[in-house]
Parts: C-alpha cells; structure tokens; sequence
C-alpha cells in the first residue's frame, strides 16, 4: 500500500482516485475549493484543500507521501495562470517534494485546452527534476478525450513508479 497525491481531483482524477483506493492504495486529493470535498470524498479519497497557485497550501498534503500526480493537463483560466502552473508553480511544488517521501512524480502531459509547448515545458521541468534528484517520472501522453484510455495510462504510471522507478511507465526519461 502506498499514499498517492493526486494534485488535480478533477473528473478524471477522482477516477483514478477510485481505481487507486480499489487496489487498497490511500489517496490524498486537492482541490481548490471547499464545494468539491463531497465529489472528493465520495470517490474515497482524503481531500485537500489548497491550490497549486499558493504552494504553501499543499505544503502538508506532501506529508507521507510516495507518488505525487500532477494532472492539471485540463486546466482552465487566465494564459498567464495556465503557464505558471506548468512552469514556475509546477518547479516550485516540486522543489518542495524533494525533501519528503515522495519517491515518484506522474504529470499530465495531455490536454485539448492546454497549449503543447506549455506542456512540453512542464515536461521538461519534471524531467529535469528526476534527472537532478533521481527521482523517477512518468508522463501521461494519453488522449484524455478517450477516459478509459487516460485512465489505463495513469494507473499503468502509478503502478509503474511504485514498482520501481520509471521503466514501464507509460513515458520514461
């Protein structure tokens, strides 16, 4: 058994969240917003609340964790917002992971409302990340349109890392 943080408890990231809790995982999933802690709760997770635009926020929801998912491929707001996320904030949480237990980081590099180069450029900082502190990754490049697929391609990630790094994954560095 392992605890997952799913940053993003989406539609798509409480469905993993399901399928993680199903196979007897523990899973911790944020959320911006009070509102969605039933949806959260309801999939079986812990909820977080706290956002990834004010790291502090998350700073606990690290706390004994070993494989931390960033699945904000989805995302939607203001362009500056949407980059920060997959640039300076995504580099930030991840400065923050290093000195915790998180042993494996899955980041969502497949969106229909996220610009391609501003998730080759998240892409490109979590490699850096697992290259630097040898921290194996995975990078989800499945059609989120097909949730099934998405869904196989993230839990094949997850269970990938948690046996041992990034080899099987569904992207390696």
């Amino acid at each position: 058994m392992a605890r997952i943080l799913i940053v993003g408890g989406g539609c798509l990231g409480r469905r993993l969240t399901a399928e993680l809790i199903q196979s007897g995982h523990a899973v911790r999933a944020t959320t911006r917003t009070e509102a969605r802690r039933g949806a959260i709760e309801g999939s079986g997770a812990e909820c977080w609340i706290g956002t990834p635009d004010r790291l502090a926020t998350l700073r606990g929801a690290l706390e004994n964790v070993t494989i931390a998912c960033w699945l904000l491929a989805g995302v939607t707001g203001a362009q500056a917002q949407v980059r920060a996320l997959h640039g300076s904030r995504l580099e930030l949480f991840l400065s923050q992971a290093i000195d915790t237990t998180v042993r494996g980081v899955v980041y969502d590099a497949a969106s229909a409302t996220v610009a391609p180069e501003v998730l080759k450029q998240g892409e490109r900082i979590v490699r850096a990340l697992g290259r630097r502190n040898a921290i194996p990754i995975a990078v989800l490049t499945a059609d989120p349109g097909d949730p099934a697929g998405w869904l196989a391609s993230a839990r094949g990630a997850v269970d990938g890392l948690l046996l041992g790094g990034s080899a099987g994954s569904p992207s390696s560095p």
